[in-house]
């Protein structure tokens, strides 16, 4: 009997597993029976854009989603498969920090290749899973959402990538029942539209915290005040926006910080590239080497232009280190792109002259960045 195989999940890594396994099969290897279960209706877990937060149409519990106006915030060139190279995909050179809808359309074209979509059964969620020492079995009961039916599966392995952005870490300030405006957690963020005249208090300092508050400045925000635990971000921040340490308590709409300053929010939300130990876990794989000591470059590179202009880094280009291609400046600077779908960023004219479409959505009539 050949070996059986569960994986749990089809976001990016159970999507790049069944593609390792279909590539072993190409190269000769006998690969196991798999079966892969994915609680959403397709695959791409956390690359999905939903506008659903709380419980979904089944009401199970809504993953974390990426959301309106996401464009990437690392090189397109540090995220490229050495195997899958964007100009493959695109059939030309594009931006560097391109929007979700351009990146999720790259990796599921990788899979999409390999004809793998065959074993993902969709809206089908684990509910419990055992193991049986004596056999060394795992027993998996999966549900299809559909049906409502409950059903046992047998393995010998089983691979879970239920995704670590699933469950959000939600803390607790004295006195936050008293805000009398927005609380909003990251995971449920899905536009910052709504955000333009307030004043915002984001409370943490990591990718999630900049990225939203960034995208609340180019949507017109007054104010962001970023309220860290363990350091400042440290970036030229725009004018309107300040870093301040932990929030220890609210009064009403008044925040105080660890420092013993305070601030009035209208809204609360929450490099070294290790290329030694990777170049260890590539080589015992079958996936294609490529320069690893070039992407820590380009990430140093990165991280050095979102020091000097964190509102304008997103406008830089690299090249790749799998193609050496030299990508294209985007047509539109990244704080005047109001459209951030897949056709509008390959296609379309610049924005950069279109300053009405910002205050159409905004209220604001222009634009100013530092």
């Amino acid at each position: 009997m050949s070996l059986r195989v569960g994986i749990i999940g089809a976001g990016p890594s159970g999507m790049a597993q069944l593609r390792a396994f279909e590539s072993a099969r190409k190269n000769g290897a006998q690969i196991p029976e798999i079966m892969c279960f994915e609680k959403q209706a397709d695959w791409g877990g956390q690359w999905n854009s939903s506008w659903h937060t709380g419980l979904d149409g089944h009401g199970e519990p809504v993953h974390s989603g990426m959301y309106r106006h996401l464009w990437s915030n690392g090189p397109k060139e540090c995220l490229e498969f050495s195997d899958y190279s964007f100009a493959e995909h695109f059939g030309r050179a594009i931006s560097s920090f391109p929007p979700r809808e351009v990146l999720f359309d790259y990796i599921k074209g990788r899979v999409e290749k390999s004809d793998v979509r065959k074993y993902v059964q969709f809206n089908t969620v684990a509910r419990h899973t055992s193991y049986n020492p004596a056999t060394e079995e795992f027993t998996l009961t999966v549900e299809d959402l559909t049906t409502g039916t409950t059903a046992d599966h047998v393995f010998d392995k089983l691979v879970v990538f239920n995704g670590h952005f699933s469950t959000p870490a939600v803390p607790e300030f004295g006195g936050v029942n008293t805000f009398p405006g927005e609380v909003l957690h990251a995971h449920d963020f899905r536009g910052a539209e709504r955000f333009s005249g307030k004043n915002m208090l984001m409370i943490g300092s990591s990718y999630s915290a900049e990225d939203i508050g960034m995208q609340a400045h180019q949507m017109g925000a007054a104010s962001l005040t970023f309220s860290y635990r363990r350091a400042p971000m440290g970036f030229d921040w725009p004018e309107n926006t300040v870093e301040r340490p932990l929030v220890t308590r609210f009064e009403g709409t008044t925040a105080h910080f660890s420092d013993g300053t305070q601030g009035d929010p209208d809204h609360n939300a929450e490099a070294d590239f290790q290329s030694d130990s990777l170049g260890e876990l590539i080589a015992a794989t079958d996936y294609p080497p490529f320069d690893l000591d070039a992407v820590s470059a380009l990430f140093k590179d990165w991280m050095h232009h979102k020091e000097t202009n964190i509102l304008g880094y997103r406008d830089m280009a690299h090249r790749s280190v799998i193609t050496g291609t030299m990508a294209t400046h985007h047509h539109t600077r990244w704080i005047n792109a109001m459209d951030d779908s897949l056709q509008r960023c390959l296609n379309a004219p610049s924005q950069d002259v279109d300053t009405g479409t910002l205050a159409a959505l905004t209220g604001l009539d222009q634009v100013h960045s530092k």
